[in-house]
């Protein structure tokens, strides 16, 4: 599922799960949910990829708070965690602004040790009624 295609379908796989948790498409919590899954999704796409290795999607309902982790075997290509400083960005790039996405819809988030190898970006969402 390492591809742009496997992305989608990890999105809607995702948007699936949560409205039979009652968490109903078109709901704020849903459409920020998709977001999230879909950056995350895409960086590992974009800078985890490796020849045969896929990505992993693992999306829990924890009580009230919605955990979405994203895994894939570039345990190398760690990105920033949380609050670390990132270079600035140019207002015409068409790269570089996921992670700033995850951090301003994620409520926390933050960058794992994906054991034996890889790493597992991790975003949480406090859902709220």
């Amino acid at each position: 599922m390492f591809t742009q295609r496997g992305a989608r379908l990890a999105r809607r796989l995702a948007l699936h799960q949560l409205d039979a948790w009652g968490v109903p498409h078109g709901s704020p919590a849903s459409d920020t949910a998709a977001l999230l899954v879909a950056e995350l999704a895409a960086n590992a796409v974009t800078h985890g990829r490796v020849p045969g290795r896929d990505f992993e999607l693992a999306v829990r309902l924890l009580g009230r708070t919605l955990r979405i982790e994203v895994s894939d075997t570039r345990g190398e290509r760690r990105p920033p965690g949380p609050g670390t400083s990132r270079p600035a960005l140019r207002p015409l790039a068409e790269n570089g602004r996921g992670l700033v996405l995850v951090e301003a819809l994620a409520d926390r988030w933050d960058v794992l040790d994906r054991l034996p190898v890889g790493k597992t970006v991790v975003a949480e969402l406090d859902l709220t009624r």
